[in-house]
């Protein structure tokens, strides 16, 4: 280990700074101790490093691991759900799915982690505090299980989604937080319509790094909510929750 990271040490930031984003806490953490702790790291390591890297040294960011550990954790919490509830058809199967594999509650288990600590990322990037966004920490979330499935194969990467992803499924499901309310509104216009919502950015605002959308849902021709957020799918749930408000003060 020691090695390894030694050969990027000056070059990037953690918020535990003891030139090795301290992999044996966040490995305790996790209750798992990878053979190749190249792999926990590639899944722990943001894009903003490869600009301050000289062209010599090579490191691969948690991009690849996240599309790994996202197709992980799909195929282990539907297995989950089709076991816990015998009973239910695929439509209610799907919203529980969808609502458990989404970022915010990704978010808030990366939170519980306390994960923007151990995130590898440049001196800019950290003084920018984009290892603290959410949709970062859900991101490298999802590396860390591709990064257990590679290591530990599928059973090693399923076990941890089960309990510690969907360990509070049932809180989880009720929390009006969690809701996708993109989901909900859909079904609803096709339901009425046969189409979709439509959505569009109408602005933004902040620098780059810390950018804020404006958004709106329209259906039928008409707006029917408005959100807000730091990336447009938080900024397209809050228009279509408000939507959805609207919608029921009508019927």
């Amino acid at each position: 280990m020691g090695n390894f990271l030694s050969r990027f040490k000056g070059f990037f930031k953690t918020s535990v700074d003891d030139g090795g984003c301290n992999l044996a806490i966040l490995e305790k953490k996790l209750g798992y101790n990878f053979r190749g702790k190249e792999n926990l790291v590639e899944a722990l390591t943001h894009s903003s490093v490869l600009g301050a890297l000289p062209a010599d040294r090579k490191i691969t960011t948690y991009e690849r691991l996240e599309f790994l550990g996202d197709a992980v954790l799909g195929l282990a919490t539907a297995g989950y759900l089709i076991s816990e509830f015998p009973n239910e058809n695929e439509g209610e199967l799907t919203k529980k799915k969808s609502l458990l594999v989404s970022k915010s509650v990704l978010a808030k288990k990366a939170e519980q982690l306390r994960l923007k600590e151990h995130i590898i990322l440049s001196d800019n990037a950290y003084r920018d505090g984009v290892h603290g966004q959410d949709s970062i920490q859900a991101d490298v979330l999802e590396a860390i299980i591709g990064a257990l499935y590679i290591d530990g194969g599928f059973k090693v990467a399923r076990d941890f989604t089960i309990n510690f992803i969907l360990g509070t499924l049932n809180e989880d499901i009720q929390h009006r937080d969690h809701i996708n309310y993109k989901s909900e509104l859909q079904e609803w216009v096709q339901r009425k319509y046969g189409r979709y919502p439509e959505y569009s950015v109408k602005s933004t605002r902040g620098p780059e790094h810390d950018k804020i959308f404006f958004i709106e849902v329209n259906i039928e021709g008409e707006t029917l909510g408005k959100g807000r957020g730091k990336n447009k799918k938080d900024a397209e749930q809050m228009a279509a929750k408000e939507a959805l408000t609207v919608i029921s003060g009508e019927e």
